[in-house]
């Protein structure tokens, strides 16, 4: 009789088992919880010494770089070289700040030094003094390898991401909005350029504007008064007249990076631009074609769905006209990947469409999903970055980093051919341009 008690617990326990295996085997992967705001100490530097170093693009062979000093007298240039402390060149720069409420900003610097030779470190000082910085100038020819970061914000989730770029090895790093969360907290714009000084003055640092940038006061502020002075781009040096839209080239890939909170409509100047800037787009000198922006059109976790409805109208034709190969979005605080898509559907010649927008934020992320759609290939709300690897004018490694534990996990991958490769640009070569 002692046999059955026995028997009956062996079978629960066996059934007990077995339901915790297949929960495990359909749940592997247990998401980490979100962390705090990071703080910051005092910062000892001298009044005059450079602070918030970053560097980005600025036309071919030229490199911008930016910094702050709160000290108003202090002056505007680079002097750079290629061997440490051996300053051969000077350029300089222009200066501006801006107020904000009871919010002074300190004297933010910008000077553009160049022509530069590809591949090549170069070490460089602001002002005259402090300490010294040196950057790695991007290939001229593929290979290339962009790191990819948005919504990064100032968390512990944020540092994460940032020590795993790190260790990527990269040659420009794109963002495609949501840089520091400030949210009218002028000082954390301030925080977030010191935290990510190291990787910025090292690499280039080329970035959209998102909705946590928009810090408008009706009659006093425009939207993006602190984004623009601090985080200038080079809209200029592609003809565009907004610092909210521009493009770059770079080692056989042409970059657009556009703006997701100014106007887009067919009427607008952007709309303008970037039908002018397509039109210049020569397949045979940058054969990938990338385009960055914050609010994505494929998306189907339940966070912002619609709202890049009507951008997509006025601005997908555009792209699928001209061949674009890979469109590279945030806002969503979740990761997904979706099959080449264009009006809503798989196409074989539209754009591979990433949403990446799980940097670190302080906002969580995006958990909840709609049932996946026939052209979402892969997703999942956890913290990570992303890496584009152009191989060659025909293929590109896509890989999305999870982090997992504080550890880099490559939870996704994938080998994506160009159009330009496919047949696609030269059927479409073929066809009336869809350029209204």
């Amino acid at each position: 009789m002692e046999a059955v008690p026995n028997l009956m617990l062996f079978l629960f326990l066996f059934l007990f088992l077995s339901i915790v295996s297949t929960f495990s085997a359909e749940s592997d992967y247990v998401r980490p919880q979100p962390r705090q705001t990071l703080h910051f100490p005092l910062n000892p530097k001298s009044s005059s010494q450079p602070r918030q170093v970053h560097i980005s693009l600025a036309g071919d062979k030229h490199m911008r770089i930016t910094w702050i000093t709160n000290d108003h007298s202090a002056p505007s240039f680079v002097e750079y070289g290629t061997l440490p402390g051996n300053y051969t060149s000077v350029s300089q720069g222009e200066s501006t700040s801006y107020t904000y409420i009871l919010y002074k900003s300190g004297k933010i610097h910008h000077a553009v030094i160049g022509p530069l030779e590809a591949s090549t470190v170069y070490y460089y000082r602001c002002g005259g003094e402090g300490s010294e910085f040196q950057l790695k100038t991007p290939p001229s020819q593929l290979p290339i390898t962009f790191s990819v970061a948005g919504d990064l914000g100032q968390t512990g989730w944020t540092k994460s991401t940032l020590d795993h770029i790190n260790l990527c090895k990269y040659d420009v790093l794109l963002l495609p909005g949501d840089l520091s969360y400030a949210d009218y907290l002028q000082h954390r714009w301030d925080t977030f350029g010191e935290l990510v000084e190291p990787l910025a003055s090292t690499r280039p640092w080329m970035v959209t504007q998102g909705n946590h940038e928009k810090e408008s006061i009706i009659l006093f502020k425009s939207p993006f008064d602190s984004y623009d002075a601090r985080w200038k781009m080079p809209f200029e040096e592609s003809g565009s007249s907004s610092n909210l839209y521009y493009s770059f080239e770079v080692a056989g890939t042409h970059v657009i990076m556009l703006g997701s909170y100014t106007d887009y409509d067919e009427s607008s100047d952007q709309y303008a631009w970037l039908k002018a800037d397509l039109a210049k787009v020569n397949k045979e000198r940058t054969p990938w074609l990338v385009v960055l922006f914050h609010v994505p059109w494929y998306n189907s976790n339940k966070a912002h769905q619609g709202e890049g409805a009507s951008m997509m109208a006025a601005m997908e034709p555009l792209l699928y006209a001209a061949g674009a190969d890979i469109v590279i979005c945030g806002h969503v605080h979740a990761y997904e990947r979706s099959k080449r898509v264009y009006a809503g559907k798989s196409d074989p010649c539209g754009a591979v469409h990433i949403t990446i927008g799980d940097g670190g934020n302080r906002e969580g992320l995006a958990h909840r999903y709609i049932p996946q759609p026939e052209w979402s290939v892969f997703r999942e709300a956890s913290f990570g970055h992303g890496e584009l690897k152009i191989v060659n004018s025909s293929h590109a490694f896509w890989s999305w980093h999870r982090n997992d534990d504080d550890e880099p996990v490559k939870s996704d991958q994938v080998w994506i051919t160009s159009l330009a490769a496919s047949g696609c640009a030269a059927e479409k070569n073929h066809q009336p341009k869809k350029f209204t």
